[in-house]
């Protein structure tokens, strides 16, 4: 029987950058209420309260979520209030290696990008993440940027020359994280098998980026049952699924 359901955010659980939806948020308190859930993505903790704690139920339930913001390189458990369990911050001369070599790549691959919204480099402490067309820019724009992410594979293939002793990886839809390396879905998977007691064999991943390169790929590499969707819709069919099942047993 498996016992944990992990989950990606962007374009998984929500669109990129966006709140869950009604459905979404009854969907995911449904799961809660009958299998302990998780949530790993490059995102920052300040974009998980946002996207999910601000429309999710604050009630009991909320003790059986675990979230891990930036490719699990953090870990939040609840207790009454959010507390954090590890966070792997890079030093201040890694970040500067890494700030140097991302714009290294970006000078090389010469993207002829006319318009950004907001900052395009952000430093989340244990992950830098690279948004081409900037942190807040609009859906549309970011999903036809870069569809089949031949784009950022470009970037990617140049900082894993140039830094290869850091993890580089795609995710969302515009977006490039790295973090130390081995440390990735994997590793945040490793620490709820270590924490909640939950062998990887009882769990089962959810994302969008399941493929050599993107940030949920190492889930499956980790051995974790993987499933990969679409979007958010076809997550909610999926979760649907999870339900009927796991509540007729």
């Amino acid at each position: 029987m498996k016992k944990l359901i992990i989950f990606d955010l962007d374009g998984t659980l929500a669109e990129s950058k966006s709140s869950l939806d009604t459905e979404m948020a009854s969907l995911l308190h449904d799961l809660l209420g009958i299998v302990k859930v998780a949530i790993i993505s490059g995102g920052g903790w300040p974009q998980f309260e946002k996207q999910i704690l601000s429309n999710i139920p604050q009630d009991k339930v909320l003790k059986d979520l675990s979230l891990l913001p930036t490719c699990g390189t953090q870990f939040y458990q609840y207790d009454g209030t959010w507390k954090k369990i590890y966070s792997e911050d890079f030093t201040k001369d890694e970040k500067k290696k890494i700030m140097e070599a991302l714009k290294n790549a970006l000078d090389k691959v010469g993207f002829n990008i006319e318009k950004v919204w907001g900052e395009t480099i952000e430093d989340r402490g244990s992950q830098i993440t690279y948004s081409a067309l900037g942190q807040q820019a609009p859906i549309k724009e970011k999903t036809k940027w870069d569809p089949d992410f031949t784009k950022r594979k470009k970037i990617q293939k140049i900082l894993g020359t140039s830094i290869p002793e850091f993890s580089v990886r795609l995710g969302g839809t515009t977006s490039v994280d790295i973090t130390k390396l081995g440390i990735d879905k994997a590793y945040g998977i490793m620490k709820l098998r270590d924490t909640l007691k939950i062998e990887i064999e009882e769990m089962i991943f959810i994302g969008d980026a399941i493929f050599p390169g993107g940030n949920d790929y190492p889930a499956k590499e980790a051995g974790v049952t993987s499933i990969k969707i679409k979007g958010p819709e076809e997550s909610k069919r999926v979760i649907e699924a999870i339900v009927a099942c796991l509540y007729s047993i």
